[in-house]
């Protein structure tokens, strides 16, 4: 079998209008000669068997290619907040720069983090699905503005035009129709750079959070959405909340949703915990 001998450094040239490619040459520059670094941007290697450990450069959407593309990985790594958003990275180190966690990285500990799976994909931070799923359609908007703002005003923008889906949710065998304004099943409690949608969930805690609210017209939508940004929302009476490990959400027509900011569609959404980890040096 190969040595295991080299840090792997992967980057993705498009995160963030190339914030990921420089933070990943300022990173290769600062440490390719004190340790054994690789790097490598777009294309990665298709096995990882030469790698002791791996330093992901990227926002959410790089962190979900990189758990599709090695599933089952168990090499120690770290991820550097390259993206727009960088929810992922927040859950994990907070506002730490990438020369402060690698100034750490001797302290840092290994420790797993969850993982979800919605449809055979892999997920770390949750599943958001009808209203999320349309303000991901608009990602030009997002990516031009950037970050958090960007997701803001195409969430406003969404707040006047969105109409409520029929779902169908099957969650401790039990199974109901409702409509919903929003519906997220969450493993971290970060989305969009910076909603707190789902506040109280816990990448360490084995559950999924379920969140849904109700329709409402469009002025208790603009009242609410200061509360969900913030998390304090979980208190009014149009919101649903509680942990599992499993649940099934069918609609009767195809709808948009998004997994770690990536979009997709289905008519059907079957999340459960998946039985992979991922071992986070933080």
């Amino acid at each position: 079998m190969p040595t295991k001998e080299f840090i792997y450094l992967l980057s993705n040239s498009r995160s963030a209008k190339g914030s990921g490619h420089r933070m990943a040459a300022a990173i290769y520059t600062s440490s390719h000669e004190q340790l054994k670094l690789k790097w490598f941007e777009d294309d990665w290697p298709a096995n990882l068997e030469e790698a002791k450990e791996i330093w992901l450069v990227g926002g959410d959407g790089t962190v979900n290619y990189f758990l599709n593309q090695y599933p089952g990985i168990q090499i120690p790594m770290m991820i550097f907040p390259g993206g727009t958003g960088n929810d992922i990275h927040w859950k994990i180190y907070g506002d730490l720069s990438w020369s402060e966690q690698l100034s750490k990285r001797e302290k840092f500990t290994i420790r797993s983090v969850d993982l979800g799976l919605c449809n055979n994909s892999l997920f770390v931070n949750g599943v958001g699905i009808g209203f999320d799923g349309e303000v991901l359609k608009s990602m030009k908007a997002i990516r031009s503005i950037g970050g958090h703002l960007g997701y803001l005003l195409v969430v406003i923008q969404k707040i006047f035009s969105f109409r409520e889906p029929e779902y169908q949710i099957t969650v401790n065998s039990q199974t109901f129709r409702k409509k919903c304004m929003l519906l997220s099943v969450a493993n971290s409690s970060r989305t969009g750079g910076g909603f707190m949608v789902s506040p109280l969930a816990d990448i360490f805690d084995g559950l999924l959070n379920f969140f849904y609210c109700e329709p409402l017209p469009i002025w208790r939508r603009l009242l609410a959405l200061p509360k969900v940004e913030k998390g304090t929302h979980l208190s009014l009476p149009f919101i649903h909340h509680e942990t599992l490990k499993e649940i099934l959400i069918q609609t009767d027509d195809t709808v948009f949703a998004q997994i770690d900011g990536e979009l997709i569609q289905s008519n059907q959404f079957k999340i459960r915990m998946s039985e992979h980890q991922l071992n986070v040096r933080c």
